[in-house]
């Protein structure tokens, strides 16, 4: 028996139902194919909604939150910052270049809508078991898409994230942070506004690419996926390029009252949220869309996900000024539609009615559920125990966790990137926090990408916390303080309840945090059904955080500098092993308690670095996360060239000190002159300080146990992620 036509479109018959209630009629193919798109998890958030509203998302400098294109924030002098991170796991899986490349443009546009210009780029990724050859496929062109496309766009790749797990196998993730700078009075809004003003459609052709892409983002992959690759749109970066300048010169001009890009759903999700945040109703003329594809059906046009095109409502008077700027950037630019004040999106073909949906319906009315949510009965909350003392064993360790994919340099992938075109960039990619200067002023901002499954896995709650926790970490060891934050939940099934427990926990965990240390979410993205054949992946969200530096000669190195400094370790250490790097090459798995956060602690390392800084005591910052001391000893002495010479307190287990990743704490650098003052700071903000040693030579020891010259550290550790490329 075949399939309702509902079914066939994603639609439940629940939804069918209430989409009947509402229509008031049976919707003709093309409506119920809007709906479709517009109810669709990926554009509806219908099992996220609720669950969001615990984030908090205000605070003085905010100046758009949640609810627009991307987030934005004042940072004073007249500027203010977009940013919003984005998620393209589907198509990336499907056809890994060009979904990593067209996710890079739908987040650059997203940015772009709020009148900003795209300054940097971020690139948060997870595949999976880094021996198999297809994660080493995804991996090699996931990467070259995202340089490719950001390379001849002009925007600087500058930070990330990288993640190697089995659960990525069938299902890698693809997440991308855009952000951008603009004057602080002259953002623009997507809502349509003004009875009789003109849709006008520009960038590139629309085809028949990325027709119900969104509905696609909202199914867990199977082994039929590889039929969906229509699903996956085409990028061409050198139009994005265009369409960025063209639209930055109609803001500049005063030419549009309103600027929305066309991603998931094409000009159904844009022309329907247009409409409905104005009040507003829109006529479309889908016979005038321009196309690159013949025979093309009113539905095709509506639904295309074609790249590199923009809507922008402009004053009739306006609207030959506004085609000229676009025709100077060598874009076609359309009339297609009119503003109305039906409240309706009516598509016209020609002069034939082909469909008309309340605005509203489509945008605002997507079904909201609360799916059952409850915690795997396999997981304990016992923390692993480990005795580890031969010498030779903790030797091994050291370099095996220090040197792993997860912990080792992501040169090869950075490398790819031209990080430094727009010259704003003042810290390159492999520090904790990437920092772009603000030009015409002394600012600087630091933006870090983070987020560890593991965690999150074992303790959705504390997960969420230490996510958060680890990323304003990054931002204060470049002597940031932190303004505001964006995120993208990556989750499987939101029906299944162990994952909807895991989404709701971690979400609950992340706004407790983010609520505590006053940093609100003005932007961000859910990312369900992200499973292969049945099999959820770990559960991943990462939050993207956003920081100011008022004096960009204060930024804190993050590795060592200078031989002769003393070498110090801040922060309490536990042993804490629960989701560890250590645990997973010791054990083969993941299991027990992640380590616990205590905010306090970690607020008072994050407000101690800052007030050291302002003393410029710190020669170099360097926060402590996966692999614990071992990986940031390494990055430290590797990174900078420099060796150290380690001797760890004698009534400490060697083990415990070197591999614990208990949270809120700190590698940090000082002369020996100021080592003092360190001291009496640490007292005052209750932050314990154990002096290990100093930066010295060309060897890394530590404590007699470990001995090894820089060489043989280098190359594992430069190296293991390149050669993880496709052979």
């Amino acid at each position: 028996m075949t399939e309702p036509l509902y079914r066939q479109l994603g639609l439940k018959e629940s939804e069918w139902e209430r989409i009947l209630e509402l229509h008031g009629r049976e919707p003709n193919f093309l409506e119920l194919s809007m709906f479709a798109v517009m109810w669709s998890e990926h554009c509806g958030y219908k099992h996220s909604r609720t669950t969001l509203s615990l984030f908090p998302t205000s605070a003085p400098w905010v100046i758009q939150g949640p609810g627009e294109n991307a987030g934005v924030v004042d940072i004073g002098d007249g500027w203010a910052v977009a940013f919003k991170m984005e998620s393209h796991n589907h198509p990336s899986a499907i056809e890994p270049y060009q979904g990593a490349a067209t996710g890079i443009g739908g987040i650059v546009r997203d940015v772009l809508s709020m009148g900003a210009r795209p300054i940097a780029l971020l690139d948060p990724l997870r595949f999976g078991d880094p021996s198999l050859p297809r994660t080493r496929y995804l991996f090699e062109h996931v990467v070259s898409g995202i340089a490719d496309y950001g390379n001849c766009l002009g925007v600087p790749t500058v930070g990330g994230d990288l993640y190697f797990d089995p659960s990525y196998n069938g299902n890698p993730l693809v997440n991308v942070m855009c952000v951008g700078l603009a004057r602080a009075d002259a953002l623009m809004r997507s809502a349509a506004r003004g009875i009789g003003n003109i849709v006008l459609l520009f960038g590139s052709k629309t085809g028949r690419d990325g027709i119900h892409g969104a509905t696609f983002a909202s199914e867990e992959l199977t082994d039929a996926s590889e039929e969906r690759r229509p699903a996956v749109q085409v990028g061409d970066p050198f139009t994005e390029k265009l369409l960025i300048e063209a639209s930055l010169e109609l803001v500049e001009k005063n030419l549009i009252v309103a600027l929305q890009d066309l991603g998931a759903a094409g000009l159904t999700s844009s022309l329907s949220e247009m409409a409905a945040k104005g009040d507003v109703g829109i006529d479309v003329y889908v016979d005038r869309v321009p196309r690159r594809e013949e025979g093309m059906e009113p539905y095709e046009v509506m639904l295309s996900e074609s790249q590199e095109r923009m809507v922008a409502i402009v004053e009739p008077e306006k609207l030959e000024a506004a085609i000229a700027v676009c025709a100077k950037w060598e874009l076609e630019a359309t009339p297609i539609g009119v503003v109305t004040d039906t409240g309706l999106l009516r598509v016209f073909d020609g002069e034939n009615l082909v469909g008309e949906v309340v605005a509203k319906h489509l945008a605002d009315e997507a079904p909201r559920y609360t799916p059952e949510a409850r915690p795997s009965p396999d997981l304990t909350d016992a923390q692993p125990a480990y005795e580890v003392s031969d010498s030779a064993v903790l030797a091994d360790l050291f370099v095996k966790v220090a040197c792993s994919p997860n912990t080792a340099s992501r040169a090869w992938v950075y490398k790819q990137y031209d990080h430094m075109v727009q010259t704003n960039t003042a810290v390159l990619p492999g520090s904790d926090a990437a920092v772009l200067r603000v030009k015409g002023t002394t600012k600087a901002l630091a933006l870090s990408v983070d987020g560890n499954p593991r965690y999150v896995y074992l303790d959705p709650y504390e997960g969420g916390r230490l996510l958060v926790a680890e990323s304003l970490r990054n931002i204060a060891m470049a002597g940031a303080r932190p303004l505001a934050a964006t995120d993208c939940l990556n989750f499987g099934n939101p029906e299944d309840p162990h994952v909807f427990y895991q989404f709701r926990e971690a979400v609950r965990g992340m706004a407790d945090a983010l609520s505590f240390f006053g940093v609100p979410v003005v932007s961000g993205n859910v990312s369900f059904y992200n499973e292969s054949n049945g099999e959820a992946i770990l559960p991943s969200p990462i939050i993207g955080t956003v920081g100011l530096i008022d004096d960009v000669c204060r930024i804190i190195p993050s590795y060592f500098q200078s031989p002769g400094s003393v070498v110090c370790l801040l922060g309490h250490t536990l042993p804490e092993f629960g989701g560890s790097e250590v645990q997973v090459i010791l054990d083969g798995r993941i299991a027990g308690a992640p380590p616990r956060l205590v905010p306090e602690r970690e607020k008072a390392l994050h407000d101690l670095v800052r007030r050291a800084n302002t003393e410029r005591l710190l020669v170099s910052a360097h926060d402590l996360s996966e692999g614990g001391l071992a990986a940031a000893l390494v990055q430290a002495a590797v990174e900078s060239g420099h060796g150290c010479e380690i001797e760890l307190p004698e009534d400490e287990d060697p083990f415990v000190l070197l591999f614990s990743e208990t949270p809120s704490r700190a590698l940090v650098t000082v002369s020996v002159e100021d080592v003092p003052r360190l001291r009496q700071l640490c007292a005052q903000f209750g932050v314990p300080l154990t002096v290990l040693g100093q930066v010295s030579g060309r060897r890394v020891v530590v404590n007699g146990i470990i001995d090894l010259p820089l060489e043989d550290l280098e190359h594992p550790y430069r190296t293991v992620v390149g050669e993880l490329r496709e052979a």
